[in-house]
């Protein structure tokens, strides 16, 4: 009844178990004509599983599976074997798909890009007798069951006879994904174009550039699936195939494809699955003696408690099956753990839950490098603003670094190259870094102060490319897809790390006011679909322009309203006396008010909304409030606090949750107040580099 994603499912498991077509139209609204559809496909399974013999198989009940969408897994599910079983068959009773073009000039003119998607219509066949082909003006269908002549399928492929390198992009996006892997799919077709291949486009998402009849030489519209895109391959031929650049989704098909003998240019697939792989993922770091957060995997709830309890709380918990951390929780106790485990997952030995330590006040930190396999860049070291456990597709960053010790950094970017060698990575890399201070709260400069975590490592283009290279002045998916060609990074001009001498601050850009009733606040899953960048020479006036261009000014007058959690109170005075230094107000509330007040700090004290007026919402509508700083922890603290982020967003009042947010917030401001703010384009700020 309710629209989500995953209705289609809902709707033939509904006809499966009887409903009638009249009664899911009534729930659903949808047309009957496509419920009747429907309901045509879901009845056809049972003739798949009844007819269709794998030992001795119909080809026209194939043919017609496939005509009506079926594709060769769900085929192998229905009777019984492999998805590769079927694939043979297929091949042997000469059943494939063929290419139609889309004509992108809805014959105007000419259409020049082959823009093609597959389809397994029915055959004609061709009449030898010429009394026959009189009769029936040459062909006639296979209903018409005459003497068969030649068999005529017509593909307008027409591949062509040059080099050719395939790319597959990064499929259905979901709301929160951003475009940045399509970004790096567009660079790749314009280099390898430069080095002279053929590209050829493989995507089934139309609102993508990758997917504008102009970008590729020849696109191919179709689903990411490992059937489909050897059905590609076989038309194609291209000399490799590229699965670095679309994100989770290509990448899975590595090991499949290599299997099935394609060759997949860049990192080997045996790389990317040790990697992927928990356990061999774990050995490469115990080889190259570098840290990890304990973790876990659990099939089911008693397990994921018995995980949590060995490991300590609070822990990170994630399905192992969702991307841009979708259900991904930090959970702080054994009740919220079952809460979780009953309302956000389906854990099974197919799909366990992945349990990790949640590294308190860490700071995470993002690194983006290329490799040819012999030489390793360092495209750019990002210092996260939010503390560890924001999903970095949300959290604001910098490069370089903001308030890391040169030292930290330098040994981060040894780890990144440690890695790269390891792994054999050729083409891009990402690695997830936690930076832990032994002392919570010390900024020592030396590193054995400091405890580095690698939280992942993904041997492939991530979310920050885009910003990465307009930030260093390198377009490092150009250059991963020549290597990836066979260059090295040498003959590229890369012979050393990319220095910059400015300050690029990331900023996400969320749809919070298109989603009535969506809590702000921040965590492990991504709700950011976009993001801008502020370039300046000081860190204060780049993440100024960066919350600029978020629509989240940084306000110079007015009051700050604090309201934070206990294990916060500690860094609120230094944040509470720069405000106060450069002539705002401080409004709290009572908890953190006595705090401030007890460390001289004058505060203004109000009211939470439980405890009656005026109160805290009051001052937001009557415009008394210019920014916002609320943090919490618990769930139930969460709740308590919504009220507070729903105002601020109704009555467009910037906010920070998180005390890192509101420190880079403070300087800003401090940025602001003392120094000139000037704009300049991006390649001014490239010529002194």
């Amino acid at each position: 009844k309710t629209p989500n994603s995953e209705r289609l499912w809902y709707i033939a498991e509904a006809l499966r178990q009887g409903m009638s077509i009249q009664e899911i139209h009534e729930l659903t609204w949808i047309d009957p004509w496509f419920l009747n559809n429907i309901r045509e496909i879901v009845q056809f399974e049972e003739s798949i599983k009844r007819d269709l013999d794998p030992h001795n198989p119909d080809t026209g009940l194939l043919r017609k599976a496939k005509s009506f969408g079926f594709s060769d897994r769900r085929i192998a599910e229905l009777i019984g074997i492999t998805e590769k079983e079927v694939r043979d068959i297929r091949h042997t009773k000469g059943l494939r798909g063929v290419y139609k073009m889309v004509d992108t000039c809805a014959a105007e003119f000419e259409a020049y890009t082959p823009y093609m998607y597959s389809t397994y219509e029915q055959p004609v066949y061709k009449i030898r007798s010429q009394e026959e082909s009189q009769k029936n003006h040459g062909f006639f269908g296979p209903e018409e069951s005459g003497v068969r002549g030649q068999e005529i399928v017509e593909c307008e492929a027409n591949p062509s006879a040059r080099k050719k390198i395939m790319i597959l992009g990064s499929g259905p996006n979901r709301i929160g994904q951003g475009i940045e892997f399509d970004y790096c799919c567009v660079h790749a077709v314009y280099a390898l174009r430069e080095l002279g291949y053929e590209t050829i486009m493989v995507n089934c998402n139309p609102e993508t550039v990758s997917t504008d009849y102009d970008t590729a030489d020849r696109l191919y519209f179709e689903p990411l699936t490992l059937e489909d895109v050897l059905n590609i391959i076989e038309v194609e031929k291209p000399e490799g195939v590229i699965v670095q650049f679309g994100g989770q989704t290509p990448l899975k098909l590595a090991v499949p494809l290599e299997q099935e003998g394609v060759t997949i240019l860049g990192t080997p697939p045996d790389a990317i699955d040790r990697a992927e792989d928990r356990r061999r993922f774990k050995e490469l770091l115990h080889k190259l003696d570098l840290k990890q957060p304990e973790s876990g995997t659990a099939m089911s709830e008693e397990e994921a408690i018995r995980v949590a309890s060995e490991i300590g709380y609070p822990v990170m918990v994630r399905p192992s099956y969702v991307l841009g951390g979708r259900a991904m929780e930090i959970v702080y106790d054994e009740d919220s753990l079952r809460e979780y485990m009953g309302r956000a997952v389906k854990a099974s030995p197919e799909h366990p839950v992945l349990i990790d330590k949640y590294l308190v006040d860490a700071t995470e930190v993002d690194v983006d490098a290329v490799s040819d396999g012999e030489t390793v860049i360092i495209g750019g070291v990002m210092e996260h603003i939010e503390e560890a456990g924001i999903h970095s597709g949300d959290s604001a960053c910098s490069i370089p670094p903001h308030s890391l010790p040169d030292e930290v950094v330098e040994e981060i970017k040894r780890q990144t190259r440690a890695l790269a060698v390891e792994l054999g990575v050729v083409g891009l890399m990402n690695v997830q870094f936690a930076v832990k201070s032994q002392e919570s709260g010390v900024r020592s400069q030396e590193l054995k102060a400091f405890e580095i975590y690698i939280l992942e490592v993904n041997p492939r283009a991530s979310r920050t490319i885009p910003y990465v290279s307009k930030s260093i002045g390198v377009p490092l998916a150009k250059v991963a897809a020549k290597v990836m060609a066979g260059m090295k990074l040498r003959d590229l001009g890369l012979a050393s790390d990319p220095v910059v001498r400015h300050i690029a601050v990331k900023e996400a850009v969320f749809p919070f006011d298109r989603f009535p009733g969506v809590d702000t606040i921040l965590g492990p899953e991504m709700k950011s679909t976009g993001e801008v960048m502020g370039i300046d020479m000081d860190f204060g006036l780049a993440y100024a322009k960066a919350e600029a261009s978020a629509k989240n000014q940084i306000p110079l007058s007015g009051k700050v309203f604090i309201s934070v959690r206990d294990e916060d109170k500690r860094y609120v005075p230094e944040i509470a006396r720069a405000f106060i230094e450069h002539g705002l107000g401080v409004v709290a509330t009572r908890g953190t008010a006595a705090y401030l007040k007890e460390r001289g700090i004058d505060v203004e004290v109000t009211n939470k909304l439980k405890e009656g007026r005026p109160n805290v919402v009051d001052l937001i509508k009557n415009q008394e409030i210019s920014f916002i700083i609320n943090t919490i922890e618990s769930a139930r603290a969460r709740k308590d606090s919504y009220y507070i982020r729903h105002s601020a967003l109704q009555y467009r009042v910037p906010y920070t949750t998180t005390i890192t947010g509101a420190r880079a917030v403070a300087r800003a401001l401090k940025g602001l107040k003392e120094k000139r703010y000037t704009i300049k384009p991006l390649q001014e700020y490239h010529l002194h580099n």
